[in-house]
């Protein structure tokens, strides 16, 4: 079998998707792979011509060697077979190959567009669309556009061979070509009534079993929730509820598309029918030699191919246009936080990153701790500074507002860690390091930094260990640790940490405090706790209540002079 060159996916950048409606994003999703659709579609062309010009030389061999006894003609025409049965088997191997090379690239390229999109929509997506949903499309509807151009190359070979099939016949008779020639397009008409029902119903099966994998998705991350309060019974009874409203949508697909393959069969049963009956008669009247109308038998044969390979591409076409408004849905979710028309390049280096609404100021090389007597105050200042919330205006880095940068020069430069930690399947190396390459030796030291080296000790495989989903194979507070550690490894000019050591004890967040100022000197760091182990360590603290900043300084003159401090760090009662 040959082998074509193949491009590595996933690609390095997807590209700007055209969202104005289903068939232009599958024209732009054409667009990146026109050069292998075009090659597609002459192995394509190749492949069906060479099987129906296959019956030409079988017919000639009849007439030309069989009948006039003449074996030259016989073993020439029997040449002939042979190198157009070798030609199409050529043709039909780089064909597959090129289609499933074309299947994947859209699939995956429609797979990227909308990973991209979720990065940059954040929470804008799923408070619109269902997470489950989301999963849906990118696991079954990407796949289906993938499929439109996977059966592209047969359907175009199809065409042009029927188009020779028929000239070929109305050279030999001009009714049996005239025949053909109307008959193909007009049987395959008959399926088009059946192509908006068809729509109709896989769209709206595609709809319930969005909700179905949301309400499953839900159910399972609250299982615990559910327990607890003994609702377990309702919910399966949701799901079960659900799980049949796909099921009767399903049945509804099933009567126009059972109707369209049902064609598949029957339409060039009948087309062959009448061209066996037709040419037969021609021979008994001698106007037609015998070897052509076994020719003719042929010909009949194989347009049924070409007529079955044009309702396929009906169907796959068809799942490809809901594939594509699915997919389509989800890219019309506008994100929170966009880029400006007109970016500012992002700075050599990072000097102050200044909130001036709540008068919190972050030089280069200093650690900063922030207290808060509220959780929520402490996260929405963090996602302030890290611009996840879009009215950041007066959020100044060297003294220009945050929002004239791009996104991505932001998302690059300033990390915010949630209180929340959150871990991915995968190899560990790679969920501590997932942006790029680096050296064990470092992945060791922010282990160390962030006192995790005893996680590793007791994996038998180490950095090579599988994380399970989630991280559910780690406690709570060994989730926090590594967490840390990954996000000591982005190395960012800024770091913004939320109540990093929450779930580990004492010892641990000594350690932790002890090592973090080191691995992160010279860059930013702004911790939000109330932890006196980690406060101590600050370079300056800030105490933020009620919306404002209430007293600032270090952790030894905050203890001294501030109420404030002393209530919500040590907790004593104002």
């Amino acid at each position: 079998m040959l082998h074509l060159p193949y491009r590595e996916l996933p690609v390095d950048e997807p590209g700007t998707p055209d969202t104005r409606s289903p068939l232009r994003y599958l024209m732009w999703l054409a667009g990146f792979q026109k050069s292998l659709l075009v090659l597609n579609a002459l192995f394509g062309i190749g492949w069906m011509v060479s099987q129906a010009l296959l019956w030409a030389a079988v017919g000639a061999a009849i007439d030309h060697g069989i009948a006039d006894h003449n074996e030259a003609q016989l073993f020439r025409w029997v040449g002939v077979v042979m190198a157009l049965g070798l030609f199409q088997a050529v043709c039909g191997s780089l064909r597959h190959q090129l289609a499933v090379t074309n299947w994947m690239n859209a699939a995956y390229r429609t797979v990227q567009v909308i990973g991209h999109h979720i990065a940059t929509t954040g929470t804008a997506l799923t408070e619109e669309i269902p997470s489950g949903d989301v999963v849906n499309t990118v696991a079954a509807d990407a796949m289906r556009i993938g499929g439109a151009y996977d059966v592209l190359a047969r359907f175009v070979g199809s065409i042009v061979a029927w188009i020779v099939v028929s000239f070929i016949l109305l050279s030999t008779s001009v009714e049996l070509g005239l025949i053909v020639l109307v008959g193909v397009p007009l049987l395959a008409t008959l399926t088009v009534p059946l192509m908006r029902p068809l729509h109709a119903a896989q769209a709206a099966q595609r709809e319930a079993a969005g909700r179905l994998a949301a309400l499953g998705s839900d159910t399972v991350a609250g299982l615990r929730i559910l327990r607890g309060i003994g609702g377990e019974d309702v919910f399966l009874g949701n799901y079960r509820r659900q799980s049949n409203t796909v099921r009767l949508a399903g049945n509804r697909i099933a009567t126009p598309q059972a109707a369209l393959e049902s064609g598949q069969v029957l339409l060039p049963a009948i087309l062959t029918a009448i061209v066996t009956f037709l040419g037969a008669r021609d021979v008994m009247r001698g106007t037609l030699a015998p070897g052509q109308l076994v020719a003719f038998f042929g010909y009949a044969t194989f347009l049924t191919t070409p007529l079955r390979t044009a309702i396929e591409y009906v169907i796959s076409t068809t799942r490809a246009f809901v594939g594509a408004g699915r997919v389509l849905r989800i890219l019309d979710v506008v994100p929170l936080v966009r880029d400006p028309d007109h970016p500012t390049p992002w700075p050599a280096r990072i000097e102050i990153l200044e909130d001036t609404r709540t008068g919190i100021r972050l030089s280069r090389g200093t650690m900063t701790g922030l207290v808060t007597d509220n959780a929520d105050d402490a996260t929405v200042l963090a996602d302030r500074l890290g611009r996840f919330v879009a009215d950041v205006d007066d959020v100044l880095l060297n003294g220009v507002a945050l929002t004239a940068f791009s996104v991505r020069d932001t998302r690059s430069n300033i990390v915010v860690s949630e209180i929340e930690p959150r871990l991915f399947s995968g190899e560990l190396r790679l969920e501590l390091v997932p942006h790029g390459a680096t050296t064990d030796a470092r992945i060791l030291d922010a282990l160390e930094a962030s006192s995790a080296l005893d996680i590793l000790d007791a994996l038998e495989d180490g950095l090579n260990s599988n994380v399970e989903e989630r991280g559910r194979g780690f406690s709570g507070g060994q989730r926090q640790r590594l967490s840390l550690a990954r996000a000591i490894l982005m190395e960012s000019e800024v770091l913004i940490l939320v109540d990093p050591t929450s779930a580990v004890d004492t010892h641990t967040e000594g350690r932790i405090a002890a090592r973090l100022g080191d691995v992160r000197r010279e860059r930013t760091t702004l911790v939000a706790t109330t932890s006196p182990l980690m406060l101590q360590h600050m370079d300056h603290v800030y105490v933020y209540r009620s919306g404002r900043v209430v007293s600032e300084g270090t952790h030894p003159q905050l203890l001294a002079n501030s109420s404030d401090y002393r209530e919500i760090v040590l907790r004593e009662d104002s």
